[in-house]
């Protein structure tokens, strides 16, 4: 099963364990964010195959992705699919697709090309650089530990071998610093959260994860938790936010280290930024919401939920 396949599901499942209330809030916010040509917004414009990537997943773990919306949302992915996507956009619009297909029964690749999986692999391959690693876009020279990760989520996806997988790994390592994570771009001078999440993802993909990385990055990633109880995004910037507590928190349970981090902790770092309204703040500093963020809010509580500690005291409408 595809690696995202398999977080969905894996999402979905604690997920279904929080209460109704709750759940239906999310939808409704989900929902509201929604734009007459079907995609969704972001805090500002109109639609955006980014942030619809988002809705799309949230729906999907909350059992909500079908009818109308699910529709609505397939129109607007269709109308985006002859267009010249970054990898970000090329990841939202095909695993979204692929979740309107499996959750709603709506096929957006009914009319593409019979070759429109070998026409995305040979532009991903345009990214692909002589280190083994992949730039965040044709024109860049430097290969970059998320854009490698984004890419290799897009080949499960259609189906598709990475060329020379070893090299990858090799990129891989290459962006492992002394502090225990992964560098995002090899000029990079710390270690990230995110970045470490996005290469352990990727060796786990290539299964090509060894004991002592995951020893290291069990470290890195426990010195991460602020006294907020969320996870910061590396060891300059001392506030916690839920994009690094998601993919912290995920990793940490990939690697079966969750209980170097106080799970307690995050639980109230997490539910500080819930919204009685549905969707989430992404961090104790930020006054607006969006679905990226809510996403990572939901992420969050599903794994919180899959894990040894139960979640209380969610909130309740009056």
């Amino acid at each position: 099963m595809p690696y995202l396949a398999d977080l969905t599901l894996r999402l979905s499942r604690g997920i279904a364990e929080l209460p109704e209330e709750f759940r239906a809030r999310q939808v409704k916010y989900l929902l509201s964010a929604q734009r007459e040509d079907g995609g969704f917004a972001g805090r500002e414009g109109g639609s955006d195959l980014y942030y619809t990537g988002f809705a799309l997943r949230s729906l999907a773990m909350l059992g909500d992705l079908y009818g109308p919306p699910a529709e609505q949302a397939a129109t607007f992915l269709r109308s985006r699919m002859s267009g010249q996507e970054s990898i970000v956009d090329f990841l939202s619009l095909i695993y979204g697709g692929m979740l309107l297909q499996s959750a709603a029964g709506v096929d957006i690749f009914e009319q593409a090309a019979a070759t429109w999986r070998d026409s995305i692999a040979a532009a991903l391959d345009n990214l692909r650089r002589d280190d083994g690693g992949y730039a965040k876009g044709a024109e860049g020279n430097a290969s970059s530990t998320y854009h490698t990760f984004l890419v290799l989520l897009v080949l499960e996806l259609i189906e598709k071998s990475p060329p020379e997988p070893q090299k990858v790994i090799a990129f891989l390592r290459s962006q492992h610093a002394e502090e225990g994570g992964f560098r995002e771009i090899r000029a990079s001078k710390r270690a990230g959260t995110n970045p470490t999440a996005a290469a352990i993802g990727t060796l786990r993909i290539l299964d090509a994860l060894d004991e002592s990385t995951r020893m290291d990055t069990m470290d890195f990633l426990a010195e991460m938790q602020t006294d907020e109880g969320g996870l910061r995004a590396n060891t300059r910037i001392p506030i916690a936010d839920l994009l690094s507590t998601f993919t912290g928190l995920l990793t940490l349970q990939d690697l079966g280290g969750q209980q170097e981090i106080d799970l307690a902790e995050v639980k109230k770092f997490v539910q500080s930024l819930s919204r009685d309204e549905g969707g989430f703040h992404g961090a104790i500093w930020d006054q607006s919401h969006d679905v990226e963020y809510s996403f990572y809010g939901l992420g969050c509580m599903g794994l919180l939920a899959n894990s040894e500690v139960p979640i209380r005291k969610l909130k309740t409408e009056n």
